[in-house]
């Protein structure tokens, strides 16, 4: 719980007429919200040693409505700098044992961000969730400026979903924010939960609703919500095999997808998914061109879905649909063209998505750098040093993001944008 949610909740329990308004209009709806933000802010106190952690008591695995095993858990940033954390979550399912590594979030200073991943693979019924190992290194984000409205808004429904507003306190439009919470039981958390709406876009000042559902395995057992937090991160990136190669692509929704598949030719995609939620929520997937002529078709359990196609900026095709309540099966996606996508530069198509993202405010400087780093860590900016520094320590001038503008409008060549890196190097603006 960041300083902003404990001096709201102080204050709501100073000013003791707008707490019986509240009691009078909402019973124990809201209450059941602010006894979480209470127990969370003791739980803190207890791990305060920690610099970042992911606390025992806020760490779970359960098998989810569709069977699916699922581990949640709670990531606390208690440093004075922002951090990019790296999990590593293991399953021990009987002889096998099963280990994902997550790359999380940048999470600001005295900031808390949860995470929650899913293992398809784990088939016994008495799977053993090891603590979790975590590693990090320091960056740059500030905090982003949406606040959840602690009101008689915020209200936590009989059948365990939480609704709520959120506001823009800032003075810069954050695109696609997703927000993320804890759902608590009476004696211990049982899910990570976000919001099922697609926001688009939040203005300055601008305030939105949002809602968030349980998992349907425990709708019953949800005492309270604590940990709100927003996120500007929420594109998933996967690699498949396609004709013999990497093909790289992402996708954001409020549903969950996993095993992804070509067929044989290269043609059809397919990926397993599924909506638990009891209310509509949207996917967007993101594939790059091939001939530029593709002309998809979807469907799910072999069913035609209604969807858009279309392309962005950087000429990826974007396919996007509303996904039904409470559904599952296969998502197939057919149209793809035979082969990979043309490499037309040395550079990934993606790091010049983000600069233009970053040139025009709508992604933090920490992801920018994220690609920059990428451009040595591969070797295609050569340098003489054997390690680079993280990009914590880079203090880029502001001509950087114009000329970052400029490339990503192509208005100057790859190799052009690759000599100012070079330069900045060799001026030790850049420290490796």
């Amino acid at each position: 719980m960041n300083n902003v949610d404990k001096m709201t909740l102080l204050d709501i329990h100073l000013d003791s007429k707008f707490s019986s308004t509240l009691s009078r209009l909402l019973g124990s709806k809201i209450i059941f919200l602010l006894i979480g933000f209470m127990f969370t802010s003791l739980l803190i106190s207890q791990f305060a040693f920690a610099d970042v952690f992911i606390p025992p008591t806020e760490y779970v695995g359960y098998f989810d409505y569709q069977g699916v095993y699922t581990v949640g858990g709670n990531v606390k940033n208690q440093n004075d700098y922002a951090v990019i954390p790296t999990i590593f979550v293991t399953v021990v399912d009987g002889e096998n044992t099963f280990t994902k590594t997550i790359l999380h979030v940048p999470i600001p200073p005295r900031t808390d961000i949860p995470f929650k991943i899913k293992f398809p693979e784990v088939i016994g019924n008495n799977p053993i969730l090891l603590e979790p190992e975590l590693k990090f290194i320091k960056t740059q984000k500030d905090p982003i400026p949406i606040q959840v409205l602690y009101d008689n808004t915020l209200i936590k429904h009989d059948d365990g979903h939480v609704t709520g507003r959120i506001q823009n306190i800032g003075n810069q439009t954050i695109f696609n924010p997703k927000i993320l919470a804890i759902a608590h039981g009476h004696e211990k958390v049982l899910d990570i939960v976000h919001n099922i709406e697609y926001i688009d876009k939040i203005e300055p000042n601008q305030i939105l609703n949002f809602s968030m559902y349980p998992d349907p395995s425990i709708t019953d057992d949800v005492f309270f919500y604590s940990c709100f937090a927003p996120v500007d991160t929420t594109v998933v990136p996967v690699t498949t095999k396609k004709n013999g190669g990497d093909f790289d692509f992402r996708y954001d929704s409020g549903a969950w997808y996993y095993d992804a598949k070509f067929d044989e030719d290269g043609t059809t995609f397919t990926m397993r998914g599924y909506n638990s939620y009891p209310l509509e929520t949207y996917a967007n997937f993101e594939f790059p061109q091939i001939s530029g002529t593709e002309k998809f078709n979807v469907t799910l359990n072999d069913k035609p879905v209604k969807f858009i196609q279309s392309t962005d900026e950087s000429k990826f095709w974007h396919v996007a649909f509303l996904v039904e309540p409470q559904s599952q099966g296969v998502l197939k996606i057919t149209g793809f063209e035979k082969g990979l996508p043309p490499v037309t530069s040395k550079i990934p198509q993606w790091i010049k998505t983000t600069a233009n993202w970053w040139s025009t405010d709508q992604m933090p400087d920490s992801e920018f750098l994220k690609g920059v780093h990428y451009l040595f860590e591969k070797g295609i900016v050569v340098v003489t040093s054997k390690e680079v520094a993280p990009p914590s320590t880079w203090k880029l001038p502001s001509w950087i993001k114009t000329t970052a503008g400029w490339w990503s409008e192509d208005k100057i060549s790859d190799d052009d944008f690759l000599n100012i890196i070079k330069n900045l190097v060799k001026r030790k603006i850049i420290i490796v």
